[in-house]
């Protein structure tokens, strides 16, 4: 499997604990991990929820 390279959504989350940002983004806590670990790429409905609650546009998951 290969990694993807998300500090950037790292450094966006900042202090903030995985937990609040996916509380606030409606998402499980186990899955914005994987996510932001780049175990896992978000599908585009949690890519928005993410963005959403980071404030940052949805595309750049995709990009």
């Amino acid at each position: 499997m290969k990694m993807v390279n998300r500090n950037w959504l790292t450094e966006l989350r900042g202090n903030e604990s995985q937990e609040v940002v996916a509380d606030r983004a409606g998402v499980s806590r186990s899955n914005y991990t994987n996510i932001e670990n780049g175990l896992r790429s978000p599908s585009v409905d949690t890519a928005k929820k993410i963005a959403g609650a980071l404030n940052f546009e949805w595309t750049r998951f995709f990009n």
